[in-house]
């Protein structure tokens, strides 16, 4: 019988519930249990007969964990584990600072026996494959990555951390040529300053290089739709031959679809040498379940 990856499931939110379905749906994955700060309380239906605990420690044999955690808090979670020879995924999603993340995991991860992978999302993550394979088709050329409409998960969670924010919701508009807009809805908290609130959100990381607005209104959830999309784009040249013209164009919902690719990058990780990864240094047939012979003669 084919061993079956012991696979933990850290945190338990939009991200986490969708991960629960995928691993549950893996052929060659077998859930542990899920770690959740609120292991004490009344459980969801769907956590019925599934291992609940508040310390990774407390999952016997696991061997990857799924870390569904805010973008922040990842680097932490993964050096945690990696230490314990545990391999992590993550779908750190700050574009500007991840190279720098990998750095500070990869020799954290070589010690401990494990393999990390950062950034497993669409973006970063799979669109990034995408960008670099449109540059190899065409050497010379301009790529466009154009996403939403859509709920951006890491964005409203970083509102959500902000004092005196109740709830919170940020939508991605895209303006064209790459440029986005951020339109940032929130609740407040009694007494909360909203002039205060505004100004600490438009110098969060996150947002101070976009045009944001905020507005605030009475009731977030009436507002959330957690589909998103991306409209990707490049013209360039090819073999010296002009107009060479490709488009990706996807229409998502956006916790489902990152939860499913950090599953596949969980498979991935438990075939890659120690170290700290992104998913452009992964070979593409590590993601996908199954005997390589037959993807082959399947797939190309």
């Amino acid at each position: 019988m084919t061993h079956k990856l012991q696979v933990a499931i850290v945190g338990y939110g939009n991200i986490g519930r969708y991960a629960l379905k995928a691993v549950q749906s893996a052929p060659d994955m077998e859930l542990t249990g899920v770690v959740r700060r609120r292991s004490r309380e009344a459980q969801p239906v769907e956590l019925a007969g599934i291992k609940v605990v508040d310390d990774g420690k407390d999952l016997p044999g696991t061997q990857a964990a799924l870390l569904c955690v805010p973008t922040l808090k990842a680097p932490e979670y993964a050096a945690a584990l990696l230490h314990q020879g545990i391999h992590t995924v993550d779908s750190y999603d700050i574009h500007g600072e991840l190279a720098e993340v990998r750095k500070q995991l990869d020799p954290i991860a070589k010690a401990g026996g494990a393999t990390a992978i950062i950034s497993a999302g669409w973006d970063p993550g799979t669109d990034s494959i995408f960008r670099a394979m449109f540059e190899f088709m065409a050497p010379r050329g301009i790529t466009y990555t154009n996403f939403g409409p859509g709920m951006s998960m890491g964005h409203t969670v970083a509102v959500k951390a902000i004092a005196g924010v109740k709830k919170a919701l940020s939508m991605t508009i895209p303006a064209g040529m790459g440029v986005h807009r951020r339109a940032v809805y929130i609740e407040l908290e009694p007494g909360a300053d909203f002039a205060v609130v505004e100004n600490a959100i438009k110098t969060d990381p996150y947002f101070i290089k976009d045009e944001t607005r905020v507005i605030q209104v009475e009731s977030v959830d009436e507002l959330l739709d957690m589909g998103h999309g991306v409209l990707m784009e490049r013209k360039g040249v090819s073999s010296g031959a002009d107009n060479q013209h490709f488009k990706l164009d996807m229409r998502i919902n956006n916790p489902a679809l990152t939860a499913q690719i950090m599953v596949a990058a969980i498979r991935a990780a438990a075939r890659q040498q120690p170290g700290c990864y992104t998913m452009l240094e992964v070979p593409i047939i590590d993601f996908l379940p199954g005997d390589k012979e037959a993807l082959i003669r399947r797939l190309v």
